[in-house]
C-alpha cells in the first residue's frame, strides 16, 4: 500500500493542474446538483422498526386511515393574566373566536372547543386546544401557518398570554454555519501556531473546506431522494471537517519533515503520501467502519446519520491522498518554515537530532511509567464513575431554552394539569378478535384507569370498520420520569390477562411510550456495539502493528476514554454540572442517539491517534532502536502533530456547544471531551508508560500468526528502505567531491 500511494503522490505533484482542476469540477458539479435539488422531505421510514410503540403507531394509520398519524399539530395554550379567569367573558370570547378561525384553515382537519372538551384547569386559569392538521408538518403552507400565527396574535391583542407546541409552527434550530467559522478560526490559530508559516496553516484549511464542500452538496443534493435532514447534514460537516484538516495536516507535517531531510519537492511529497497517506488511509478506514457499522442498530435516522459522515471522512481521506500533494506541487517552498527556506540552498539536512517538547515529555514519561500510568487510570476511572447512572431519553420541549414558546406552553400545561399531562400515552385495542367489541374495549380502558400512577382515560374512539379503537391514559408523572416508565410497563403487564378476559388486546403508543421504547432499545445495543468494535480494533491493529499487546493496549484505552466521556457527558447533561456555563438551560435524561453514536466516532478518532502515534514507533523499531528509543522517536515525530489534530478537533467540536439542537450540542461536548481524555491521558501519557513497562513483549507476536497475517505495511517500512538504498547507490555513483579550501 505505501507504493502505491507513493506513486501516487508523485503522480498528484506533477500532474497537480490536472488533479486540482478535477476537484474544482467535482465541487462544482455536487453544487449545482444541490442547487437543483428539490428541499429534503419526510421519506415516511419508521423511526426504529420492531419496537411496540412503531408496531402501534403503525396499526393507527392501517386502522384509521382517514388521520395522518404523522400530521402537524398545534397545542394552544391560553393562561389568563392578572389572577382573571379564561371562563371571563371577554377571554371565552377570544379563545371560541381563535377556535373558530383557524377551523376555517383549508389543512385543518379537526380543532377541540376547551370548554366543550373539559380542556381547563380546576382553578379556570389556563386552558388549551389542539389543532390537527390534513398534512405532516414540512407540508403545511405558507398560508396556513400565517392564518394561525394571525390567530394566535388576535387572542394576544385581547389581553391572554397564549403560547403554542405541536409541530406546526415549531422552531426549527439554527443552521451550523457559524460553528464550522468558529471551529475553521480556531484551527487556523493552532495551525499557524504548530506550523509557523501561513501556506503551510492555510492549506489543510483549504482541502478541508473543499472535501467539506463536496461533502455538504452531496447530501442536499441527495436529501429529497434519501430522506437526508439538517441533523445528518451537521453531524457530516462537523466530522469532515474535523478529519479534513487532520488528515491533510498529517501529509503536510510528514512532506516538511521529508524537505528538511534533504528530498526535492516531488520525491518529499511521494514519501509524505506513502507514509503519513498510509496511516492516513487506515485511520480513516476505521473511522468509516465504526460510523458505517452503526447501520447495524435498527435506527434508519441513525444509519443515515452514520453512513453520511462516514462518506464525509472518506471525501477527506481521497483530498489528502491527492489534492493536498497537488497543492504541494504548485507552491512546493511555501509550506516551509522561514528557518528551512533560508536553509535549502546552504545548510542541507537538518540533523533531526534536537530535543523537542515531545521527546522531553516522552523521557518524563518513561522515567515514571508507574505513576504516570495508575494517574491517568484513576483520573479517567474516576470521571467515568457518571456513566454507570446513565439515563437515556428523547428530550421534548421540556428541555427547549425558556424564551420558546414551545417550552413556556408545556410549563404551563404542566402547571395546570399536571407533570404527565405533556406526555400522554396513546392506546390502541385491537378488538377485530373480540365477540363484543364494545364491551371489550370499555374493559381495557377501565383496567387500564384503575392502574397506580394513571390519573384519567379518555373514552375508547372507534374506527369506521369497529375493529379497533383509540383511547389516551394520562400519567401522573412527567415523559422523562422513571416513574412514567414503570407506568407503561405496568400497562403492558396487565395485556395477558385483558387479552384471555376480552379476546382483545392492545399496544401502547404515544411519543412518550415511543422515547420509553427507542431508550431502552439503544441501551440494550450500546454494549454489543461497543463489544463489535473493540474487537474489530483488536483485529485491524493486529494486522497494523504485527503486536499482540498493542491492539490490547488500544482498545483498553479506547473504553476508558468513551466511558471517561460519556461520565462527563451525564455529568453535565443529565446531573447539571456546570450546565448553565455551556447555555444548558434544562438537565434530564441524554438523548437515546448520542451514546451509541458517541461511541462509534470516538473509537474511529481513538485509532487515529493510535495509528498516528505508534506507526511512528514501530518505524522506528523496525530500523534497529532500542524499545524505549523507538518510543522517544515516535514522540520527537509525531507528538507535536498530534497534539495540533486533537486541539483542532477540540476546536471544531466545541464549536457545535453552540447549537440550538441539544442532540448537536452534546455530541459537540461529548467529542470535543473524547478527544481531550484520549489524546492527552491515553495517547500521549498512558501508551507510553505501558510501553516503557514491557519493553519488547510490546511487539511479540507468535511466528504463526506473523506467517498467517496479512502485511499491509502502514508505517513505509519497505518504501523508505528502498529509497534509502537508492540513495546509496546515487551516492556511490557520484561521489561528492571534497570541499576545496583556499
Amino acid at each position: 500500500m505505501a507504493t502505491f500511494l507513493y506513486r501516487l503522490g508523485r503522480a498528484a505533484f506533477r500532474r497537480r493542474r490536472l488533479v486540482t482542476l478535477l476537484w474544482l469540477v467535482v465541487l462544482g458539479g455536487v453544487g449545482l446538483g444541490a442547487a437543483k435539488a428539490p428541499a429534503a422531505g419526510d421519506d415516511g421510514t419508521s423511526f426504529m422498526p420492531g419496537i411496540e410503540a412503531q408496531k402501534a403507531f403503525d396499526l393507527i394509520g392501517e386502522r384509521f386511515p382517514g388521520s395522518d398519524a404523522n400530521g402537524a399539530n398545534a397545542r394552544i395554550v391560553f393562561v389568563a393574566s392578572g389572577g382573571e379567569k379564561v371562563t371571563a367573558e371577554e377571554n371565552r370570547a377570544a379563545i371560541d373566536e381563535l377556535v373558530s378561525t383557524v377551523a376555517e384553515g383549508a389543512q385543518v382537519d379537526s380543532t377541540v372547543d376547551p370548554f366543550k372538551a373539559h380542556a381547563v384547569s380546576k382553578d379556570a386559569s389556563i386552558a388549551y386546544t389542539t389543532v390537527n392538521y390534513k398534512v405532516k408538518a414540512d407540508d403545511l403552507t405558507d398560508a396556513s401557518k400565517e392564518s394561525l400565527e394571525r390567530a394566535l396574535g388576535q387572542a394576544r391583542d385581547a389581553g391572554l398570554t397564549v403560547e403554542v407546541g405541536g409541530t406546526a409552527l415549531a422552531s426549527q434550530p439554527a443552521a451550523g454555519g457559524s460553528a464550522e467559522a468558529i471551529g475553521i478560526a480556531l484551527a487556523a490559530v493552532v495551525l499557524l501556531i504548530t506550523f509557523g508559516s501561513l501556506a503551510a496553516a492555510g492549506l489543510p484549511l483549504l482541502t478541508a473546506v473543499i472535501g467539506v464542500g463536496v461533502s455538504m452538496c452531496a447530501i442536499l443534493a441527495l436529501g429529497n431522494a434519501l430522506g437526508l435532514s439538517m441533523t445528518t447534514g451537521t453531524l457530516a460537516s462537523m466530522l469532515g471537517l474535523a478529519v479534513g484538516i487532520d488528515y491533510a495536516l498529517f501529509v503536510v507535517s510528514r512532506y516538511r519533515e521529508e524537505r528538511a531531510n534533504g528530498h526535492d519537492p516531488q520525491e518529499a511529497a511521494g514519501l509524505s503520501a506513502g507514509t503519513a497517506g498510509s496511516a492516513v488511509v487506515f485511520a480513516g478506514l476505521t473511522v468509516i467502519i465504526a460510523l458505517a457499522g452503526l447501520s447495524v442498530v435498527g435506527v434508519p435516522m441513525l444509519t443515515k446519520m452514520g453512513l453520511c459522515a462516514a462518506g464525509a471522512v472518506a471525501v477527506g481521506v481521497l483530498v489528502a491522498l491527492t489534492l493536498v500533494p497537488a497543492l504541494l506541487g504548485m507552491w512546493p517552498n511555501a509550506v516551509l518554515s522561514r528557518k528551512v527556506r533560508k536553509r535549502e540552498g546552504s545548510a542541507g539536512r537538518r540533523s533531526g537530532t534536537a530535543a523537542s517538547g515531545g521527546t522531553r515529555w516522552a523521557r518524563f514519561v518513561m522515567r515514571r511509567p508507574v505513576a504516570v500510568l495508575l494517574l491517568g487510570v484513576a483520573v479517567l476511572g474516576a470521571l467515568a464513575l457518571p456513566a454507570a447512572q446513565l439515563e437515556m431519553g428523547m428530550p421534548g420541549d421540556e428541555a427547549k431554552p425558556t424564551s420558546a414558546t414551545e417550552r413556556r406552553a408545556y410549563d404551563a400545561l404542566a402547571d395546570g394539569f399536571g407533570a404527565g399531562f405533556n406526555g400522554p400515552l396513546t392506546i390502541i385495542a385491537d378488538v377485530k378478535g373480540a365477540s363484543d367489541p364494545q364491551a371489550a374495549a370499555a374493559k381495557m380502558a377501565e383496567q387500564i384507569k384503575d392502574t397506580e400512577g394513571v390519573v384519567s382515560v379518555t373514552p375508547p374512539q372507534f374506527n369506521e370498520a369497529g375493529d379497533a379503537a383509540l383511547f389516551s391514559a394520562v400519567p401522573s408523572t412527567g415523559p422523562s420520569e422513571e416513574a412514567t416508565k414503570d407506568i407503561v410497563q405496568t400497562i403492558r403487564a396487565e395485556r395477558s390477562d385483558l387479552e384471555a378476559e376480552t379476546g382483545a388486546t392492545f399496544e401502547v403508543t404515544g411519543s412518550t411510550a415511543m422515547n420509553i421504547d427507542v431508550a431502552q432499545a439503544l441501551k440494550d445495543a450500546l454494549v454489543p456495539y461497543l463489544a463489535v468494535i473493540v474487537l474489530l480494533s483488536l483485529l485491524l491493529l493486529l494486522v497494523v502493528f504485527r503486536s499482540v499487546l498493542v491492539p490490547v493496549k488500544a482498545a483498553l484505552g479506547f473504553l476508558l476514554s468513551v466511558l471517561a466521556s460519556l461520565g462527563t457527558v451525564v455529568a453535565v447533561f443529565q446531573w447539571g454540572w456546570g450546565a448553565e456555563l455551556l447555555g444548558v438551560e434544562q438537565t434530564g435524561p441524554i438523548m437515546s442517539l448520542m451514546p451509541i453514536f458517541l461511541v462509534g466516532i470516538v473509537f474511529g478518532l481513538a485509532m487515529d491517534y493510535e495509528v498516528f502515534l505508534v506507526a511512528r514507533m514501530r518505524e522506528a523499531y523496525v530500523h534497529g532502536e532500542r524499545p524505549g528509543q523507538a518510543v522517544v522517536s515516535g514522540f520527537r515525530h509525531s507528538a507535536r502533530v498530534v497534539v495540533a489534530a486533537a486541539v483542532i478537533m477540540m476546536a471544531v467540536f466545541s464549536g457545535f456547544i453552540g447549537s440550538g439542537e441539544s442532540m448537536i450540542k452534546t455530541i459537540g461536548f461529548g467529542l470535543a471531551v473524547a478527544v481531550l481524555f484520549d489524546a492527552f491521558v491515553v495517547r500521549l501519557a498512558l501508551v507510553p508508560a505501558v510501553l516503557a513497562l514491557v519493553g519488547d513483549k510490546a511487539w511479540w507476536l507468535p511466528r504463526w500468526l506473523d506467517r498467517a497475517l496479512p502485511r499491509v505495511d502502514v508505517e513505509g517500512a519497505a518504501l523508505i528502505s528502498r529509497t534509502q538504498a537508492s540513495a546509496a547507490t546515487s551516492a556511490e555513483a557520484h561521489p561528492r567531491e571534497p570541499a576545496r579550501t583556499g
